[in-house]
């Protein structure tokens, strides 16, 4: 199926005293791109999760945003600076001795002086967190590929319904260039006949002026070429796999079509046609960008 490169999701798991929380987002690129923002200690799974992600995803820039959060489960531990405390207890004294004040040091004031008690951080084994990242990694890149197929099936739906629409035109052109040859013949023997008069016409060299018209206004060719290129975009856009690339190419072969029919077809209405759809194959290529 086709699908886009414009997406979202987020994923979060729990485990280890963390929530981790992962969320990502995706736009068009003609690579695969990831940019991941996570905490320095977690540095280690840069590498692993672009790994992840190439397994899932073809093309297209990610953004990766990964916060970890502490779920209040980890035991922690008070540590007392003795001599600190005691220092500080020793230069109280000596200020109040020196200012001749009552001596009064409270244990609650002491207690909370810069870096008498101290929290203990534990040592984390950061390996023991990855578990937690890959579930919230993985629910997290299946929600933006569920909306990457979505969207996927919205350009389709609307590049299909462009191609009809060439389609039609097309069909409108080749009936059209049947008849221009007969209209150019009429006009130049109703021409001739005019400056000339009532003197009979020299069919054979009016044969002979058509004839080279005929030749060079020919478009059959590109027609032909236009339809097979039409076939297979309704073949990508209903086929599996990443065909953004593929479908660029295609776009420009059918811009090449459309130029040559309207640089050799000299007539007002197929080059009404022709811009109708230029216009439509420049829409479907700035579609076609966001296809993975």
């Amino acid at each position: 199926m086709v699908t886009s490169m414009t997406g979202y999701g987020r994923g979060e798991a729990t485990g280890e005293g963390k929530i981790v929380t992962i969320e990502m987002k995706s736009v068009n690129h003609r690579y695969l791109e990831t940019m991941i923002r996570l905490p320095r200690t977690y540095t280690v799974f840069e590498e692993r999760i672009k790994s992840y992600l190439k397994d899932v995803f073809l093309r297209g820039r990610i953004d990766v945003f990964v916060n970890i959060e502490e779920t209040g489960e980890i035991k922690r531990k008070l540590k007392v600076d003795k001599e600190l405390a005691l220092a500080y207890y020793e230069s109280l004294k000596e200020i109040a001795k020196f200012l001749s004040i009552e001596q009064k040091i409270d244990l609650m004031a002491l207690a909370q002086l810069p870096e008498v008690i101290t929290i203990e951080q534990p040592e984390e084994d950061v390996e023991l967190l990855w578990p937690v990242f890959l579930e919230a990694l993985e629910i997290a890149a299946q929600e933006m590929q569920n909306m990457r197929i979505e969207e996927g099936k919205k350009l389709a739906a609307d590049l299909l319904e462009r191609k009809n629409y060439i389609s039609l035109l097309m069909e409108e052109i080749r009936e059209r260039s049947e008849l221009m040859v007969k209209e150019y013949q009429e006009k130049l023997t109703a021409r001739i006949q005019e400056l000339l008069g009532t003197p009979p016409v020299d069919e054979m060299r009016i044969a002979m002026e058509v004839a080279i018209m005929a030749d060079r206004s020919n478009i059959t060719e590109e027609i032909v070429r236009m339809a097979s290129h039409l076939d297979q975009l309704e073949l990508f856009l209903t086929g599996d796999g990443s065909v953004g690339r593929k479908l660029d190419f295609l776009v420009q072969e059918m811009n090449r079509e459309i130029n040559t029919i309207g640089s050799k077809a000299n007539d007002l209405i197929i080059s009404q046609k022709v811009v109708a759809i230029k216009s439509e194959i420049e829409k479907i290529r700035e579609q076609v960008q966001n296809l993975e």
